[in-house]
């Protein structure tokens, strides 16, 4: 009797699903993204002033592009002035740990605004009229004027004001004694330019200096 062959049958390959726009996980918007920034940040300031036993609440907003957290005075008391030491130091080295910090947990680069018991808020004030100062001497003499140096921060607000005026500037020097030079109206755009194409913008963009636009304030008050 002949044996009747076996007829082997191949396996079916896996196929591995893949991920329809319905299943896939949504993306999360900009502004979400933000707010996420800005919680994260306000977690890491609370640990700190509770390790330090200093007072403070944090205030949370949208500004432009970038999230932005406010340490303010709280109902147990002020906010140490000393977080934001001489000419902003402290402060601007307490931005950098809180960027780092939201970096960590994100795993994306921060762009946040600090600010401590309304010293950037109260400087935008002092920058603008600086400004304006340098504006009106350009204009009547039709000379360049030299500004005094100034963080990131300090040198886009004043390149906002001088562009908003109709001038030119441009930032010149090196860190720490970088500085703005604000120019006539008929300087050749070629050769100035404003720190939007700088590495000053990675810093202080125009949203980062204008006039607070916010989008979902919130107050965390601790406890």
């Amino acid at each position: 009797m002949s044996e009747t062959p076996m007829t082997e049958v191949a396996a079916e390959p896996e196929t591995t699903e893949t991920p329809t726009p319905e299943t896939a996980a949504p993306k999360r918007s900009r502004r979400e993204l933000l707010e996420r920034e800005g919680e994260v940040a306000a977690d890491f300031l609370e640990t700190l002033l509770d390790i330090a036993d200093l007072d403070g609440d944090i205030d949370l907003d949208i500004d432009g592009d970038r999230a932005a957290v406010a340490v303010v005075d709280s109902d147990e008391g002020r906010v140490p002035r000393r977080l934001v030491g001489q000419d902003g130091k402290v402060l601007e080295a307490l931005q950098e740990l809180t960027r780092l910090a939201v970096q960590s947990a994100t795993g994306d680069r921060s762009r946040l605004m600090l600010d401590v018991a309304g010293h950037r808020a109260a400087r935008r004030a002092e920058l603008v009229e600086l400004a304006q100062q340098a504006i009106d001497t350009v204009k009547s003499s039709g000379e360049s004027v030299d500004l005094e140096p100034m963080s990131a921060f300090e040198r886009k607000v004043v390149h906002d004001e001088v562009l908003a005026a109709g001038l030119v500037s441009d930032s010149s020097g090196t860190e720490p004694r970088r500085y703005v030079v604000v120019y006539p109206a008929e300087a050749a755009a070629g050769d100035q330019s404003t720190d939007a194409s700088t590495s000053d913008s990675a810093d202080s963009s125009v949203s980062a200096v204008r006039a607070p636009r916010p989008l979902s304030p919130s107050s965390r008050t601790r406890v």
